[in-house]
Formats: structure tokens, C-alpha cells, sequence
């Protein structure tokens, strides 16, 4: 069901799974872009919301940070979103 298209009959309509897989992208480069700055989610929140051009929203921020972490690209301590040592490395080699 995580791949219904969001207007049926349209065959450019995004999948959800589309839409969390443009929203990590967004909220992970980020983060990776702000760091070493640390924000916490409402922080994040309210930076990206409106003005991100991936369109994310708060839930699809909330869900991008929450299934980043679950892979090991993000940390929440505390509140605070943190990208990890792998997220960082990578980072450096793709930028190289």
C-alpha cells in the first residue's frame, strides 16, 4: 500500500514511497549541508516547511528524520538531529 499513486489516474502522480524517498534526500542533505550546526526537529521543521524546494511538509520531515535514523544516517539526541560518522564520510567522499 506504500506505493498507491497519490491521484489516481494520473501517471505522473508521485508514490508515496516517491515522496518519502525525495524527502529524505532533502532533510539528510540538510543536515549534511548545515553540520557541524546541530537543529533540533522543530528547528528543522521550521526551516524546511515551505521553503524546501522537494515541498516537504512536517510529517514528511518527521518521517524522513525517523526512517534515517532507523538506516544509521541521522541521530536524535535529545531533540537534536545529528547526521552520523558514515553520513558524514559519505558526504565528503560524494563531494570530492
Amino acid at each position: 500500500m506504500h506505493d498507491k499513486p497519490i491521484g489516481a489516474g494520473n501517471d505522473r502522480a508521485p508514490t508515496t514511497a516517491a515522496e518519502d524517498t525525495r524527502d529524505q534526500a532533502a532533510v539528510l542533505r540538510h543536515v549534511l549541508d548545515l553540520h557541524p550546526a546541530t537543529l533540533t526537529l522543530d528547528e528543522l521543521m521550521r526551516e524546511m516547511v515551505g521553503v524546501s524546494p522537494s515541498g516537504c511538509g512536517e510529517d514528511g520531515i518527521r518521517r524522513a528524520v525517523r526512517d534515517l535514523a532507523a538506516v544509521g544516517l541521522l541521530h536524535q539526541e535529545g531533540r537534536r538531529v545529528i547526521p552520523t560518522r558514515s553520513a558524514l564520510v559519505f558526504h565528503d567522499l560524494n563531494e570530492a
